[in-house]
Protein backbone atom coordinates (compact mmCIF):
# COMPACT_ATOMS: atom_id res chain seq x y z
CA UNK A 1 0.00 0.00 0.00
CA UNK A 2 2.88 2.36 0.83
CA UNK A 3 4.46 1.70 -2.55
CA UNK A 4 1.17 2.39 -4.31
CA UNK A 5 0.82 5.71 -2.47
CA UNK A 6 3.94 6.96 -4.27
CA UNK A 7 2.58 6.07 -7.70
CA UNK A 8 0.76 8.37 -10.08
CA UNK A 9 -3.02 8.51 -10.00
CA UNK A 10 -5.39 8.72 -12.93
CA UNK A 11 -5.68 12.53 -12.75
CA UNK A 12 -1.92 13.05 -12.70
CA UNK A 13 -1.41 10.66 -15.61
CA UNK A 14 -4.19 12.33 -17.61
CA UNK A 15 -2.46 15.71 -17.23
CA UNK A 16 0.89 14.16 -18.15
CA UNK A 17 -0.51 12.59 -21.32
CA UNK A 18 -2.19 15.83 -22.41
CA UNK A 19 0.89 17.98 -21.73
CA UNK A 20 3.24 15.57 -23.52
CA UNK A 21 1.01 15.63 -26.58
CA UNK A 22 0.40 19.37 -26.75
CA UNK A 23 3.90 20.50 -27.66
CA UNK A 24 5.01 22.49 -30.67
CA UNK A 25 3.08 20.37 -33.19
CA UNK A 26 0.09 22.73 -33.25
CA UNK A 27 1.75 26.11 -33.76
CA UNK A 28 2.00 26.09 -37.58
CA UNK A 29 -1.14 24.08 -38.28
CA UNK A 30 -3.72 26.91 -38.50
CA UNK A 31 -1.81 28.45 -41.42
CA UNK A 32 -1.38 25.08 -43.13
CA UNK A 33 -5.04 24.16 -42.66
CA UNK A 34 -6.14 27.59 -43.89
CA UNK A 35 -4.57 26.73 -47.25
CA UNK A 36 -7.18 23.96 -47.50
CA UNK A 37 -9.97 26.05 -45.96
CA UNK A 38 -12.03 25.88 -42.79
CA UNK A 39 -13.61 22.71 -44.18
CA UNK A 40 -10.39 21.03 -43.05
CA UNK A 41 -11.81 21.28 -39.52
CA UNK A 42 -13.75 18.12 -40.42
CA UNK A 43 -10.38 16.36 -40.57
CA UNK A 44 -9.95 17.09 -36.86
CA UNK A 45 -13.07 15.03 -36.07
CA UNK A 46 -11.78 11.99 -37.97
CA UNK A 47 -8.27 12.38 -36.60
CA UNK A 48 -9.54 12.69 -33.03
CA UNK A 49 -11.43 9.39 -33.33
CA UNK A 50 -8.37 7.77 -34.93
CA UNK A 51 -6.06 9.22 -32.27
CA UNK A 52 -8.26 7.84 -29.48
CA UNK A 53 -8.07 4.38 -31.07
CA UNK A 54 -4.29 4.67 -31.41
CA UNK A 55 -3.94 5.89 -27.81
CA UNK A 56 -6.01 3.02 -26.45
CA UNK A 57 -4.03 0.45 -28.46
CA UNK A 58 -0.68 1.82 -27.31
CA UNK A 59 -1.87 1.89 -23.71
CA UNK A 60 -2.52 -1.86 -23.96
CA UNK A 61 0.81 -2.49 -25.68
CA UNK A 62 2.66 -0.53 -22.99
CA UNK A 63 0.80 -2.41 -20.28
CA UNK A 64 1.48 -5.93 -21.51
CA UNK A 65 4.85 -5.74 -23.27
CA UNK A 66 7.62 -6.76 -20.84
CA UNK A 67 10.53 -5.90 -23.14
CA UNK A 68 12.22 -2.52 -23.46
CA UNK A 69 12.12 -0.75 -26.80
CA UNK A 70 8.65 0.80 -26.98
CA UNK A 71 7.05 0.49 -30.42
CA UNK A 72 9.93 -1.63 -31.70
CA UNK A 73 9.34 -4.19 -28.96
CA UNK A 74 5.59 -4.23 -29.67
CA UNK A 75 6.28 -4.85 -33.37
CA UNK A 76 8.60 -7.74 -32.60
CA UNK A 77 5.77 -9.54 -30.82
CA UNK A 78 4.00 -10.14 -34.16
CA UNK A 79 6.62 -9.63 -36.86
CA UNK A 80 9.92 -11.00 -35.45
CA UNK A 81 13.28 -9.32 -35.01
CA UNK A 82 13.41 -7.61 -38.39
CA UNK A 83 10.42 -5.47 -37.44
CA UNK A 84 12.24 -4.33 -34.29
CA UNK A 85 14.92 -2.90 -36.55
CA UNK A 86 12.56 -1.40 -39.14
CA UNK A 87 10.45 0.21 -36.40
CA UNK A 88 13.55 1.68 -34.73
CA UNK A 89 14.99 2.79 -38.05
CA UNK A 90 11.83 4.49 -39.38
CA UNK A 91 11.07 6.09 -36.01
CA UNK A 92 14.63 7.42 -35.95
CA UNK A 93 14.19 8.88 -39.45
CA UNK A 94 10.80 10.34 -38.47
CA UNK A 95 12.32 12.12 -35.48
CA UNK A 96 15.08 13.52 -37.69
CA UNK A 97 12.42 14.99 -39.99
CA UNK A 98 10.32 16.18 -37.05
CA UNK A 99 13.31 17.97 -35.52
CA UNK A 100 13.86 19.96 -38.72
CA UNK A 101 10.13 20.75 -38.94
CA UNK A 102 10.16 22.06 -35.36
CA UNK A 103 13.26 24.15 -36.14
CA UNK A 104 11.40 25.62 -39.14
CA UNK A 105 8.49 26.48 -36.82
CA UNK A 106 10.90 28.12 -34.40
CA UNK A 107 12.42 30.31 -37.12
CA UNK A 108 8.93 31.20 -38.39
CA UNK A 109 7.92 32.60 -35.01
CA UNK A 110 11.28 34.33 -34.49
CA UNK A 111 11.07 36.38 -37.70
CA UNK A 112 9.33 39.38 -36.01
CA UNK A 113 12.41 39.79 -33.80
CA UNK A 114 14.92 39.23 -36.61
CA UNK A 115 13.31 40.09 -39.97
CA UNK A 116 16.61 39.24 -41.70
CA UNK A 117 15.65 35.57 -41.35
CA UNK A 118 12.81 35.97 -43.84
CA UNK A 119 14.61 37.96 -46.51
CA UNK A 120 15.88 34.91 -48.45
CA UNK A 121 15.80 31.09 -48.33
CA UNK A 122 19.52 31.08 -47.46
CA UNK A 123 18.95 33.28 -44.42
CA UNK A 124 16.11 31.04 -43.34
CA UNK A 125 18.36 28.01 -43.79
CA UNK A 126 21.02 29.59 -41.57
CA UNK A 127 18.39 30.20 -38.90
CA UNK A 128 17.17 26.60 -39.01
CA UNK A 129 20.76 25.31 -38.80
CA UNK A 130 21.50 27.59 -35.83
CA UNK A 131 18.49 26.28 -33.91
CA UNK A 132 19.42 22.65 -34.60
CA UNK A 133 23.05 23.16 -33.58
CA UNK A 134 22.26 25.06 -30.37
CA UNK A 135 19.72 22.50 -29.15
CA UNK A 136 22.05 19.60 -29.97
CA UNK A 137 24.91 21.18 -27.99
CA UNK A 138 22.54 21.87 -25.09
CA UNK A 139 21.69 18.16 -25.01
CA UNK A 140 25.34 17.32 -24.35
CA UNK A 141 25.02 18.45 -20.72
CA UNK A 142 22.75 15.84 -19.14
CA UNK A 143 19.40 14.06 -19.63
CA UNK A 144 18.14 15.59 -16.38
CA UNK A 145 18.68 19.15 -17.63
CA UNK A 146 16.94 18.34 -20.91
CA UNK A 147 13.92 17.01 -19.03
CA UNK A 148 13.75 20.02 -16.73
CA UNK A 149 13.94 22.53 -19.59
CA UNK A 150 11.38 20.71 -21.75
CA UNK A 151 8.90 20.35 -18.90
CA UNK A 152 8.90 24.13 -18.36
CA UNK A 153 9.15 25.48 -21.91
CA UNK A 154 6.25 23.38 -23.25
CA UNK A 155 3.89 25.71 -21.37
CA UNK A 156 4.99 28.50 -23.67
CA UNK A 157 2.64 27.13 -26.32
CA UNK A 158 0.12 25.27 -24.14
CA UNK A 159 -0.97 28.40 -22.27
CA UNK A 160 -1.61 30.56 -25.38
CA UNK A 161 -3.41 27.71 -27.18
CA UNK A 162 -5.60 26.88 -24.18
CA UNK A 163 -6.17 30.59 -23.53
CA UNK A 164 -7.22 31.16 -27.13
CA UNK A 165 -9.63 28.22 -26.90
CA UNK A 166 -11.33 29.84 -23.90
CA UNK A 167 -11.29 33.62 -24.44
CA UNK A 168 -10.88 33.76 -28.21
CA UNK A 169 -14.63 33.32 -28.72
CA UNK A 170 -15.16 36.96 -27.70
CA UNK A 171 -13.41 37.97 -30.96
CA UNK A 172 -14.83 35.13 -33.04
CA UNK A 173 -16.83 36.03 -36.18
CA UNK A 174 -19.06 33.36 -37.75
CA UNK A 175 -18.97 35.32 -41.02
CA UNK A 176 -15.16 35.10 -41.24
CA UNK A 177 -15.33 31.35 -40.65
CA UNK A 178 -18.10 30.96 -43.22
CA UNK A 179 -16.13 32.81 -45.89
CA UNK A 180 -13.12 30.61 -45.11
CA UNK A 181 -15.08 27.35 -45.32
CA UNK A 182 -14.23 26.32 -48.87
CA UNK A 183 -12.20 29.07 -50.57
CA UNK A 184 -10.87 26.79 -53.32
CA UNK A 185 -14.22 25.08 -54.04
CA UNK A 186 -12.82 21.60 -53.46
CA UNK A 187 -14.85 18.47 -52.72
CA UNK A 188 -15.51 17.55 -49.10
CA UNK A 189 -13.54 14.30 -49.37
CA UNK A 190 -10.51 16.07 -50.87
CA UNK A 191 -10.60 18.77 -48.20
CA UNK A 192 -10.75 16.20 -45.41
CA UNK A 193 -7.90 14.16 -46.89
CA UNK A 194 -5.92 17.37 -47.31
CA UNK A 195 -6.22 18.00 -43.58
CA UNK A 196 -5.70 14.47 -42.25
CA UNK A 197 -1.90 14.42 -42.34
CA UNK A 198 -1.79 17.94 -40.90
CA UNK A 199 -4.02 17.09 -37.96
CA UNK A 200 -2.35 13.72 -37.42
CA UNK A 201 0.96 15.55 -37.02
CA UNK A 202 -0.39 17.23 -33.88
CA UNK A 203 -0.89 13.84 -32.22
CA UNK A 204 2.53 12.35 -33.03
CA UNK A 205 4.07 11.33 -29.73
CA UNK A 206 0.90 9.61 -28.65
CA UNK A 207 2.89 6.35 -28.65
CA UNK A 208 4.59 7.42 -25.41
CA UNK A 209 1.27 7.49 -23.57
CA UNK A 210 1.32 3.86 -22.47
CA UNK A 211 5.01 3.70 -21.62
CA UNK A 212 4.69 4.68 -17.95
CA UNK A 213 2.36 1.97 -16.68
CA UNK A 214 4.89 0.83 -14.08
CA UNK A 215 4.60 4.15 -12.25
CA UNK A 216 0.80 4.21 -12.11
CA UNK A 217 -1.69 3.01 -9.52
CA UNK A 218 -3.90 0.17 -10.79
CA UNK A 219 -2.51 0.41 -14.35
CA UNK A 220 -5.03 -2.06 -15.82
CA UNK A 221 -7.79 0.44 -15.12
CA UNK A 222 -6.07 3.82 -14.91
CA UNK A 223 -3.72 3.78 -17.92
CA UNK A 224 -6.45 3.34 -20.58
CA UNK A 225 -8.69 5.90 -18.81
CA UNK A 226 -5.92 8.49 -18.51
CA UNK A 227 -4.70 7.95 -22.06
CA UNK A 228 -8.19 8.32 -23.52
CA UNK A 229 -9.06 11.35 -21.36
CA UNK A 230 -5.72 13.06 -21.99
CA UNK A 231 -6.04 12.51 -25.74
CA UNK A 232 -9.66 13.71 -25.73
CA UNK A 233 -8.69 16.87 -23.84
CA UNK A 234 -5.90 17.62 -26.32
CA UNK A 235 -8.35 17.00 -29.17
CA UNK A 236 -10.90 19.46 -27.76
CA UNK A 237 -8.23 22.15 -27.37
CA UNK A 238 -6.89 21.52 -30.88
CA UNK A 239 -10.35 21.80 -32.46
CA UNK A 240 -11.39 24.81 -30.38
CA UNK A 241 -8.21 26.80 -30.97
CA UNK A 242 -8.16 26.10 -34.71
CA UNK A 243 -11.84 27.01 -35.09
CA UNK A 244 -11.42 30.24 -33.14
CA UNK A 245 -8.38 31.37 -35.10
CA UNK A 246 -10.16 30.70 -38.42
CA UNK A 247 -13.04 32.86 -37.19
CA UNK A 248 -10.82 35.79 -36.25
CA UNK A 249 -8.24 36.07 -39.05
CA UNK A 250 -9.42 36.22 -42.69
CA UNK A 251 -8.47 33.08 -44.61
CA UNK A 252 -6.04 34.66 -47.07
CA UNK A 253 -4.17 36.41 -44.26
CA UNK A 254 -4.05 33.28 -42.11
CA UNK A 255 -2.88 31.06 -44.98
CA UNK A 256 0.04 33.41 -45.65
CA UNK A 257 1.07 33.71 -41.99
CA UNK A 258 4.28 32.16 -40.71
CA UNK A 259 3.31 32.70 -37.05
CA UNK A 260 -0.48 32.21 -36.79
CA UNK A 261 -0.79 32.20 -32.99
CA UNK A 262 1.27 35.36 -32.67
CA UNK A 263 -0.88 36.93 -35.37
CA UNK A 264 -4.20 36.05 -33.73
CA UNK A 265 -3.15 37.59 -30.41
CA UNK A 266 -2.14 40.72 -32.33
CA UNK A 267 -5.68 40.82 -33.77
CA UNK A 268 -7.23 40.24 -30.34
CA UNK A 269 -5.08 42.71 -28.39
CA UNK A 270 -2.12 44.48 -30.00
CA UNK A 271 1.18 43.66 -31.75
CA UNK A 272 3.09 43.70 -28.46
CA UNK A 273 0.96 40.87 -27.06
CA UNK A 274 1.33 39.06 -30.37
CA UNK A 275 5.12 39.34 -30.13
CA UNK A 276 5.07 38.01 -26.57
CA UNK A 277 3.09 34.96 -27.72
CA UNK A 278 5.51 34.50 -30.64
CA UNK A 279 8.46 34.62 -28.25
CA UNK A 280 6.80 32.10 -25.95
CA UNK A 281 6.26 29.87 -29.00
CA UNK A 282 9.95 30.12 -29.89
CA UNK A 283 10.86 29.06 -26.35
CA UNK A 284 8.38 26.17 -26.56
CA UNK A 285 9.89 25.05 -29.87
CA UNK A 286 13.39 25.07 -28.41
CA UNK A 287 12.26 23.00 -25.44
CA UNK A 288 10.31 20.62 -27.65
CA UNK A 289 13.28 20.24 -29.98
CA UNK A 290 15.53 19.45 -27.02
CA UNK A 291 13.14 16.66 -26.01
CA UNK A 292 12.76 15.23 -29.53
CA UNK A 293 16.51 15.17 -30.13
CA UNK A 294 17.15 13.55 -26.77
CA UNK A 295 14.44 10.96 -27.47
CA UNK A 296 15.94 10.19 -30.87
CA UNK A 297 19.40 9.77 -29.41
CA UNK A 298 17.96 7.28 -26.90
CA UNK A 299 16.10 5.40 -29.67
CA UNK A 300 19.32 4.93 -31.62
CA UNK A 301 21.23 4.01 -28.45
CA UNK A 302 18.65 1.35 -27.55
CA UNK A 303 18.86 -0.06 -31.07
CA UNK A 304 22.67 -0.09 -30.83
CA UNK A 305 22.46 -1.90 -27.49
CA UNK A 306 20.34 -4.53 -29.25
CA UNK A 307 23.01 -4.86 -31.94
CA UNK A 308 20.70 -3.39 -34.60
CA UNK A 309 22.43 0.00 -35.04
CA UNK A 310 26.20 0.59 -35.34
CA UNK A 311 28.00 0.50 -31.98
CA UNK A 312 28.91 4.19 -32.20
CA UNK A 313 25.27 5.08 -31.46
CA UNK A 314 25.50 3.24 -28.13
CA UNK A 315 28.54 5.06 -26.78
CA UNK A 316 27.61 7.43 -23.96
CA UNK A 317 29.37 9.81 -21.58
CA UNK A 318 29.44 9.36 -17.80
CA UNK A 319 26.29 11.48 -17.67
CA UNK A 320 24.52 9.05 -20.01
CA UNK A 321 24.65 11.30 -23.08
CA UNK A 322 25.27 9.51 -26.43
CA UNK A 323 27.32 12.38 -27.88
CA UNK A 324 28.54 10.54 -30.98
CA UNK A 325 25.00 9.51 -31.86
CA UNK A 326 23.80 13.09 -31.40
CA UNK A 327 26.50 14.44 -33.73
CA UNK A 328 25.48 11.94 -36.42
CA UNK A 329 21.85 12.95 -35.86
CA UNK A 330 22.75 16.63 -36.24
CA UNK A 331 24.57 15.98 -39.52
CA UNK A 332 21.50 14.19 -40.89
CA UNK A 333 19.24 17.03 -39.75
CA UNK A 334 21.43 19.63 -41.46
CA UNK A 335 21.46 17.60 -44.69
CA UNK A 336 17.66 17.38 -44.60
CA UNK A 337 17.43 21.13 -44.00
CA UNK A 338 19.46 21.66 -47.17
CA UNK A 339 17.31 19.22 -49.18
CA UNK A 340 14.02 20.87 -48.17
CA UNK A 341 15.06 24.53 -48.30
CA UNK A 342 12.20 26.69 -49.57
CA UNK A 343 11.42 30.39 -50.04
CA UNK A 344 8.25 29.84 -47.99
CA UNK A 345 8.54 28.53 -44.44
CA UNK A 346 5.00 27.19 -44.38
CA UNK A 347 5.64 25.23 -47.60
CA UNK A 348 8.87 23.81 -46.16
CA UNK A 349 7.03 22.88 -42.97
CA UNK A 350 4.26 21.10 -44.91
CA UNK A 351 6.75 19.05 -46.96
CA UNK A 352 8.53 17.94 -43.80
CA UNK A 353 5.26 17.29 -41.99
CA UNK A 354 3.84 14.97 -44.68
CA UNK A 355 7.08 13.03 -44.94
CA UNK A 356 7.35 12.67 -41.15
CA UNK A 357 3.75 11.50 -40.80
CA UNK A 358 4.12 8.87 -43.53
CA UNK A 359 7.37 7.43 -42.16
CA UNK A 360 5.98 7.44 -38.62
CA UNK A 361 3.02 5.35 -39.73
CA UNK A 362 5.42 2.46 -40.51
CA UNK A 363 6.32 1.79 -36.84
CA UNK A 364 2.76 2.68 -35.81
CA UNK A 365 1.25 -0.02 -38.02
CA UNK A 366 3.94 -2.59 -37.21
CA UNK A 367 3.63 -2.04 -33.46
CA UNK A 368 -0.16 -1.85 -33.22
CA UNK A 369 -0.56 -5.10 -35.16
CA UNK A 370 1.41 -6.73 -32.35
CA UNK A 371 -1.24 -5.99 -29.73
CA UNK A 372 -3.20 -9.19 -30.31
CA UNK A 373 -0.10 -11.33 -29.80
CA UNK A 374 0.60 -9.45 -26.57
CA UNK A 375 -2.94 -10.03 -25.37
CA UNK A 376 -2.75 -13.77 -26.10
CA UNK A 377 0.60 -14.13 -24.34
CA UNK A 378 -0.77 -12.38 -21.26
CA UNK A 379 -3.96 -14.48 -21.27
CA UNK A 380 -6.37 -11.57 -20.97
CA UNK A 381 -10.10 -12.09 -20.70
CA UNK A 382 -12.12 -12.72 -23.89
CA UNK A 383 -13.94 -9.41 -23.43
CA UNK A 384 -10.69 -7.43 -23.16
CA UNK A 385 -9.21 -9.26 -26.13
CA UNK A 386 -12.25 -8.57 -28.31
CA UNK A 387 -12.47 -4.89 -27.38
CA UNK A 388 -8.77 -4.24 -27.87
CA UNK A 389 -8.64 -6.19 -31.14
CA UNK A 390 -11.51 -4.14 -32.59
CA UNK A 391 -10.08 -0.80 -31.44
CA UNK A 392 -6.59 -1.81 -32.59
CA UNK A 393 -7.88 -2.74 -36.04
CA UNK A 394 -9.62 0.63 -36.36
CA UNK A 395 -6.39 2.35 -35.28
CA UNK A 396 -4.43 0.54 -37.99
CA UNK A 397 -7.05 1.33 -40.65
CA UNK A 398 -6.93 4.99 -39.68
CA UNK A 399 -3.11 4.92 -39.84
CA UNK A 400 -3.30 3.50 -43.37
CA UNK A 401 -5.68 6.33 -44.27
CA UNK A 402 -3.11 8.72 -42.80
CA UNK A 403 -0.53 7.26 -45.21
CA UNK A 404 -2.89 7.88 -48.14
CA UNK A 405 -3.54 11.45 -47.00
CA UNK A 406 0.18 12.31 -46.97
CA UNK A 407 0.17 12.48 -50.76
CA UNK A 408 2.11 10.81 -53.54
CA UNK A 409 5.37 12.67 -53.04
CA UNK A 410 5.62 11.85 -49.32
CA UNK A 411 4.67 8.21 -49.92
CA UNK A 412 7.19 7.92 -52.78
CA UNK A 413 10.18 9.32 -50.91
CA UNK A 414 9.13 7.78 -47.61
CA UNK A 415 8.91 4.34 -49.21
CA UNK A 416 12.40 4.69 -50.64
CA UNK A 417 13.75 5.66 -47.22
CA UNK A 418 11.96 2.67 -45.64
CA UNK A 419 13.24 0.21 -48.26
CA UNK A 420 16.81 1.33 -47.58
CA UNK A 421 16.22 0.13 -44.03
CA UNK A 422 15.76 -3.41 -45.32
CA UNK A 423 19.14 -3.17 -47.05
CA UNK A 424 20.73 -2.26 -43.75
CA UNK A 425 18.93 -5.09 -41.97
CA UNK A 426 20.21 -7.56 -44.57
CA UNK A 427 23.75 -6.93 -43.35
CA UNK A 428 22.64 -7.32 -39.74
CA UNK A 429 20.89 -10.62 -40.50
CA UNK A 430 24.00 -11.90 -42.29
CA UNK A 431 26.15 -10.92 -39.31
CA UNK A 432 23.84 -12.73 -36.89
CA UNK A 433 23.88 -15.89 -39.01
CA UNK A 434 27.66 -15.77 -39.00
CA UNK A 435 27.63 -15.44 -35.22
CA UNK A 436 25.09 -18.25 -34.87
CA UNK A 437 22.29 -15.99 -33.60
CA UNK A 438 18.60 -16.36 -34.47
CA UNK A 439 17.30 -13.69 -36.83
CA UNK A 440 13.61 -14.33 -36.48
Amino acid sequence: MAADSKKMGVVGLTVLVAVNMMGSGIIMLPASLAQVGAMSLLAWVITCVGALCIAYTFSKCGRYCKKDGGMSAYAEEAHSKSSFFISSYTYYVCLIISAVAIAVSCVSYFKPFMPWLGTSPIHTFFGVCAVLIVTTLANFVSPKLTGQISSVTVWGIILPVVGLSIIGWFWFSPDILTHAWNPHHTGTGSAISGGISLTLWAFLGIESAGAVSGTVENPERNVPIAVMCGTAFAAVIYIASTTVIMGIIPNTTLAASSAPFGLVFSYMFNPTVGNIVSLLSVIACVGSLLGWQFTNAQVSKAAADEGLFPKIFGKATAAGVPVAGMIIMLILELLLAVMTISPNLTSQFNVLLNLAVFINMVPYILSMTGVEALLRRNKVSPAEYKTTAIVGTLAVIYSIYGVYACGQSAVFWGSIVTFFGYIFYGFIAARDVNLGKATN
